[in-house]
Parts: structure tokens; C-alpha cells; sequence
């Protein structure tokens, strides 16, 4: 398919990218778009009883399987949790990651979120969108890809709780209903077992997938639908305005 859209959803953490837009990625690969699943820390810190690099390397492997339920590609920047900074040489690498994956749309964490990691991920994004096809913006890689084409089409999923730092309300663009892949979504988000079980060994509850499934029910019933996932797009200048991501879904 000549004409394929490349889809990058890219977020701080495993499991991050899951909670937030998974149902929109699978309705996104069900007409045909290439999905790639970026997270910028492997989750070191994810644990309070495993050292760093055993944690990542378990939550890797978690993100690369519930990537492969949705047939997506995944990759990780080797960021380290809870030190993720807006700086140049994290411009460069993020930047080199949007050359390397090519997208037309880009799924990232919102402006304001409950932590730091999840602020600077959105900067750090939305900055590489901007100097992605600038030609004489180097990265320093050993094999730079080249410029884009163009800045590509950068949307912000929900704020965790749908709230910013004081409790205040987020207010959604546009909310798109994930009914019909949600039952994917949640096998994906189950796949990261060792922050399943840290929490059911928490709240003795399976809160991890329980709060997923309230969360995109109480955005679904904003729809009149029973599930829902909610966005909002990056349209100041010189970002492109025009709603490629409901266009691809046909809505």
C-alpha cells in the first residue's frame, strides 16, 4: 500500500501508551495504518523490589508483547525514569527517534500531567515534530535518517484522571469510541504484568485493568458510546490543523 499512513504513538513509560490510546491505535491498524509503539524510559524504576536494570528489562519485554498483540513495532530511547529533562541532547534523540519512524500522525502525552516525565516527553515530542524536516537540524546519530517531509500531525491524549495540576478539569478536543477494540486494549495493558501485580499486591485489587476500564467508560458516556479514548490536537503555528486522525477513522 503505496498510500499507508505511518502512526507513532509515543509516551514516557510501558503501559503508558495502553492506558491512553490503545484503542485507537487498533482501530488505526484495522484500516491499514503502520503502528509504531515508542516509550522513552524502559520503567527502571517500576519496581520496589527489583534493581533497575532487571525491572527494565522485564517491563521491555512486557511493552515488545502487548506491541505484538496489536502487530505494531516497538521501540525504547533508553531514557532512565524520573530524570527525563528538556535539554539538547534529549531534543536530538527524540528527533532522530520521529526521522527513524517517519510518521504522519504522532500520539503523545499531554502538556500537563501529574509528573514531570510525562510534561517533558510532551515537549520533547512536540519539539521534534517542529525540527524533524529541518535539514540543517543534526542529531548526532552515527546513521542519521533523513528530514521529514513535513511537521506531522501531533495529537495529546488525556491527562491521567482527565485533570491538570490542580484537580481542574481537562476538557477533551474530541473523544473517539474504542468499543469495538477495547476487549485489545485491555489484553494489551495486561501484558505488563509486573505493574499489574505490584498493584494487586497494593489494593488487593486488579486496579491496574479497573481503572483503565473506568476511565475509558467515563469518556465513552461523554460520546454516548460504551468505551472512549480522548484527544486533543496540536494546531498552533506551523503545525498542520486539518483532523488527520479522524480522517483516517472515517469520522
Amino acid at each position: 500500500m503505496t498510500d499507508q499512513k505511518r502512526v507513532l504513538a509515543i509516551h514516557a513509560h510501558p503501559d503508558d501508551v495502553e492506558f491512553q490510546c490503545a484503542g485507537v491505535l487498533a482501530l488505526l491498524k484495522r484500516k491499514g495504518c503502520h503502528v509504531t509503539i515508542m516509550t522513552m524510559t524502559p520503567g527502571d524504576c517500576g519496581s520496589a523490589e527489583l534493581a533497575s536494570e532487571e525491572i527494565a528489562q522485564m517491563r521491555r519485554a512486557e511493552a515488545l508483547a502487548a506491541a505484538n498483540l496489536l502487530g505494531a513495532d516497538y521501540d525504547c530511547l533508553e531514557f532512565r525514569d524520573l530524570s527525563i529533562c528538556f535539554d539538547n541532547d534529549s531534543r536530538r534523540r527524540v528527533t532522530e527517534a520521529l526521522r527513524k519512524s517517519r510518521p504522519d500522525i504522532v500520539l503523545t502525552a499531554p502538556p500537563v500531567d501529574y509528573m514531570p516525565d510525562h510534561e517533558f516527553t510532551s515537549l520533547l515530542v512536540r519539539d521534534a515534530c517542529f525540527n524533524a524536516p529541518i535539514p540543517n537540524y543534526e542529531t548526532h546519530d552515527s546513521a542519521q535518517a533523513p528530514p521529514l517531509d513535513k511537521i506531522p500531525h501531533l495529537y495529546y491524549v488525556d491527562p491521567i484522571e482527565g485533570t491538570d495540576w490542580f484537580g481542574q478539569r481537562v476538557e477533551p478536543e474530541f473523544i473517539i469510541d474504542i468499543s469495538t477494540t477495547f476487549e485489545l486494549k485491555q489484553q494489551m495493558l495486561a501484558c505488563h504484568a509486573s505493574q499489574r501485580d505490584w498493584l494487586l499486591k497494593q489494593h488487593g485489587i486488579d486496579e491496574y485493568l479497573n481503572s483503565c476500564e473506568r476511565w475509558s467508560a467515563h469518556r465513552g458516556l461523554e460520546l454516548g458510546v460504551k468505551y472512549g479514548e480522548a484527544f486533543r490536537q496540536h494546531k498552533g503555528h506551523p503545525y498542520p490543523s486539518d483532523n488527520q486522525l479522524l480522517n483516517e477513522l472515517g469520522e
